[in-house]
């Protein structure tokens, strides 16, 4: 955690830098600061120059010809007293020597005046001057903050608005919906609680989803991180009974409610088995069914060419997980990622370093963060994975049972807008034996362009014919599915 900045003012820290994608929070911050501390505040930008701020916070009249960077830190010399001073954007022109010269002669002298140099998306700066400078992270908007965002916007469109605004919304829904706000900054949070309350001019909970939508809209893709538009539901899966009951026994593991009542937060679970079973499928049903956003974490493109650049990365979509907690982090084919970590490997370690910073993360971390990981390849994966506190459960998804089966065909007949009772499910489930659910979804596709072709509607025995065709990955990797079985019968629990 970082030194609260009020303490890097009162100690004396000559120069102090700040990057923040939330600009207005962080001066409004530095204002309050001021005011408590009784200190003269100016303020520094290229288009308006140095221009005091009152203790109000109300700014005054410009200081004339101090729009250049230079004639402004020169005005910081011939400033009497203890003072703060902030400074936007300084860093592009940090490489002209004047200004260098100026910093370091600045920095020598508010060390014994003790004022205060606070540099605000201060990138670019070179790293000499860097070195001087104390760096402050500034936290994201507590709860308590964004509840106060979304509390005084509706108050401000209920004022605005010449439609009558409602709001339907209780305590425990409040919390969804500030826990769904996390990650974004106070105006974009603003904005997107504005969105969601003049779509019907109400707030209550059906505004979630939009909230979460617009979340997702807004972060878009950044890194290695993808949003995933949630699409499905916990009804779209079919089979995986356990794994269902277990993720409904732990659906409100986030609320303020389970901390309350001594629950630690769900980490996440690992889910083996056979391609096309559902897995990623339960990824999108989870995140749909906690109104939770998904994000995607691509193995593929954690690894760069450029010494320190992989782990860079997967730090980078680490830290973006957390700042848009709470979320349901996907790691797709996880054993892609960290194959080579399990052994010996010609990548100079990289690999084991890579594995390292994730396992630290996923023991340390205390966001509101679950991890679903997916894996085809037991084999490729290191047991430090596989041990309890990493993920609270390991799941083993086979082929699906016949009741699922004929539940799998009924969700995709009826989303190709047929009646499932119009076909014969158990006969076709017992033809569809050793099929995954993704095969039999391609069979019923398959079946639909057959009975298209032949200008009648679908039958039962257009897709006991498209099964009929095909051969399923369960009798093409026989060996392989045995072995993978066999492996998890004693270590997995049963997702059926």
């Amino acid at each position: 955690m970082s030194t609260p900045l009020k303490l890097l003012i009162q100690a004396g820290n000559p120069l102090i830098s700040i990057q923040t994608s939330d600009e207005p929070r962080v001066l409004d911050m530095i204002r309050e600061l001021a005011r408590s501390l009784a200190r003269p505040l100016m303020e520094w930008s290229l288009t308006d120059g140095l221009t005091p701020i009152d203790g109000q916070g109300i700014r005054q009249s410009a200081i004339a010809e101090t729009t250049l960077p230079a004639k402004a830190l020169e005005h910081l010399r011939q400033c009497i007293g203890t003072h703060l001073f902030v400074l936007k954007d300084l860093g592009p022109h940090g490489k002209d020597p004047r200004i260098q010269r100026l910093m370091r002669d600045l920095v020598h002298t508010f060390s014994d005046n003790r004022s205060t140099i606070i540099l605000v998306d201060a990138a670019g700066l070179p790293d000499d001057i860097n070195r001087l400078a104390v760096r402050h992270e500034v936290p994201w908007p507590t709860p308590e903050e964004l509840e106060a965002v979304l509390r005084d916007t509706f108050k401000r469109i209920r004022k605005e608005s010449i439609y009558e605004v409602s709001s339907n919304i209780n305590k425990r829904e409040m919390e969804q919906l500030v826990h769904t706000l996390r990650g974004l900054t106070c105006a974009e949070a603003e904005r997107v609680v504005a969105a969601a309350i003049y779509d019907d001019y109400c707030l209550d909970a059906a505004d979630l989803p939009r909230i979460i939508e617009a979340k997702r809209t807004l972060l878009g893709s950044a890194g290695c991180l993808e949003s995933i538009a949630v699409d499905f539901s916990v009804d779209d899966v079919g089979g995986l009974d356990n794994l269902k009951a277990w993720l409904k026994q732990r659906r409100g593991g986030f609320t303020a409610e389970a901390h309350q009542f001594g629950l630690e937060p769900p980490r996440g679970v690992l889910m083996l088995g056979i391609p096309g079973c559902g897995k990623s499928l339960c990824a999108k049903a989870v995140a749909a069914d906690w109104n939770m956003p998904l994000l995607r974490l691509d193995p593929g493109v954690l690894y760069q060419k450029f010494v320190g650049e992989s782990e860079s990365q997967l730090r980078q979509a680490l830290a973006q997980a957390e700042a848009m907690a709470p979320v349901i982090l996907w790691v797709d084919e996880i054993e892609k990622a960290f194959a080579s970590a399990s052994a010996s490997s010609a990548d100079g370690g990289l690999s084991q370093r890579m594995f390292g910073t994730l396992l630290s993360w996923m023991q340390d971390h205390r966001h509101p963060i679950f991890i679903i990981a997916t894996a085809n390849d037991v084999s490729a994966l290191p047991p430090e994975l596989m041990r309890k506190g990493r993920f609270d459960e390991v799941f083993f998804i086979d082929l699906p049972t016949q009741a699922a089966r004929e539940r799998i065909l009924s969700i995709h007949i009826e989303r190709r807008r047929r009646d499932p009772a119009a076909f014969n499910l158990p006969r076709l489930a017992e033809t569809a034996a050793d099929f995954s659910g993704s095969e039999i979804e391609q069979a019923v596709v398959s079946a639909l362009f057959a009975a298209f072709r032949d200008r009648s509607e679908l039958t039962d025995d257009h897709i006991v014919a498209e099964l009929n065709k095909t051969q399923p990955l369960a009798i093409l990797m026989q060996e392989r599915i045995a072995e993978l079985r066999q492996w998890a019968e004693n270590r997995c629990v049963p997702a059926d």
